[in-house]
């Protein structure tokens, strides 16, 4: 299997993307490992936490013999940051909008491309420049009528809700139709203030509702 789709196939099983925005390189990488160890196993580290790369390539490192774990690059809002974020070993690329020069990048090195978009019009042309995964964003405001609502025209979407997803509402979220859910405060939130072990609480929570929707599913 390419690198592309075994990075797919790890955010797919991974269920939820552990959305992380740290205060520093330490913090960053201490949620992120929290996440992990609580069974949250998908990482999108945002480019808005100092040293993402460096976190990045830390993470990378430290699990490349579990594949299992998928540490990607989350916030990046062009072609440069999406190359650094390659170069420091990042799986996927997402950001919060649509970017045709990343989407271009992101095809010529087989990096998933998961960008932002919220109208009929950013999501075609996404997937027109081979974005796979369309990140609907900000979820909250969408909400989850909008999956099948878009999926009535790109049946061929997988779509990831991020912004607005909780514990409570993820059942929610699949039942729509998502292929897989980001979430951001409602998971590492607790981490901003060094409560790691909250973190890694709240990861064995996601995932343990990941685990009973898909035997629901079944």
């Amino acid at each position: 299997m390419l690198p592309k789709f075994e990075a797919l196939e790890a955010v797919k099983n991974a269920g939820v993307v552990a959305v992380v925005r740290g205060r520093s390189e330490e913090n960053s990488y201490k949620i992120s490992k929290a996440s992990i160890e609580g069974g949250v196993k998908a990482i999108e580290l945002a480019f808005t936490s100092p040293n993402a790369d460096v976190t990045i390539k830390r993470l990378s490192e430290e699990y490349a013999d579990d594949p299992s774990v998928v540490v990607g690059a989350g916030t990046v809002l062009d072609p440069s940051t999406a190359r650094m974020a390659m170069i420091a070993g990042a799986k996927f690329i997402v950001s919060p909008s649509y970017n045709e020069e990343v989407a271009e990048l992101c095809n010529l090195y087989c990096v998933p491309y998961m960008p932002g978009c919220f109208t009929p019009s950013e999501v075609q042309k996404a997937l027109s420049t081979g974005a796979d995964v369309i990140k609907i964003f900000p979820g909250a405001i969408a909400t989850q009528k909008m999956i099948p609502e878009l999926q009535g025209p790109f049946p061929q979407a997988n779509i990831m809700p991020s912004g607005g997803v909780s514990l409570d509402n993820m059942a929610e979220w699949f039942k729509a139709g998502a292929f897989v859910v980001g979430a951001g405060g409602s998971l590492v939130g607790p981490g901003a203030d060094g409560d790691y072990s909250q973190v890694k609480e709240n990861a064995q929570k996601f995932h343990a509702e990941f685990e009973r929707i898909q035997q629901e599913a079944k």
